[in-house]
């Protein structure tokens, strides 16, 4: 009887000794899974997974810099050359997008696809230029849009099927936007150099 209640009494004991070390070893599993092993360098050091100031670390400067190289590099390519698991890789790229700090894209040559037309507009500004620039980046022929020091306080890059599409986007809905003082438009002829692969400082 004794040994009996010895045991009924040291069962819950078990039980909740059970759990706490089911619930560590699940926590563990899965902290490993999405933090990064080991730096660049090849130190066992864990790499910090959020840089101070929100400036990039080196491993992060690292999947960029293939990614710009090719957009199609696998996780698994990628975490052999920066000593990370696939799943570090993942986490860390799909951080980089939500954050806007980069985008994966097909960078395509508007001709082959039916756009003839590409023009770099500079506008003159009066009042608030980000509300113009806004309007402007609202417009899905425009691509591109900076605000800039000099003579013109904005300029975007278009676009366009052909010479009508590129006059009437022109003449009846940049100019006529509020805000809009003048604009002048560069129709590109050749396009003599365009890459993405500049690196990471």
């Amino acid at each position: 009887m004794e040994i009996l209640r010895n045991s009924l009494l040291y069962r819950p004991f078990c039980n909740d000794f059970l759990r706490s070390v089911l619930a560590k070893s699940t926590e563990t599993r899965h902290h490993r899974t999405v933090s990064p092993r080991r730096p660049v360098t090849g130190r066992n050091n864990l790499v910090d997974r959020k840089p101070q100031n929100g400036s990039l670390d080196e491993v992060s400067k690292a999947i960029i810099e293939q990614l710009q190289a090719d957009g199609r590099t696998s996780y698994a390519t990628i975490a052999k050359s920066v000593g990370l698991s696939d799943a570090a890789v993942r986490v860390r790229v799909q951080r980089l997008l939500d954050s806007d700090v980069m985008q994966i894209v097909a960078v395509t040559d508007p001709l082959q696809l039916g756009f003839t037309r590409q023009a770099m507009i500079g506008i003159r500004a009066g009042g608030d230029t980000g509300l113009v620039a806004d309007r402007l980046a609202d417009m899905q022929e425009v691509t591109y849009v900076v605000t800039t020091a000099g003579s013109f306080d904005l300029i975007i890059e278009v676009v366009c099927e052909d010479d009508e599409e590129l006059l009437d986007l022109v003449s009846r809905r940049i100019r006529t936007l509020p805000g809009v003082a003048s604009t002048e438009t560069f129709v590109y002829l050749k396009l003599n150099k365009q890459h993405y692969n500049w690196g990471t400082r």
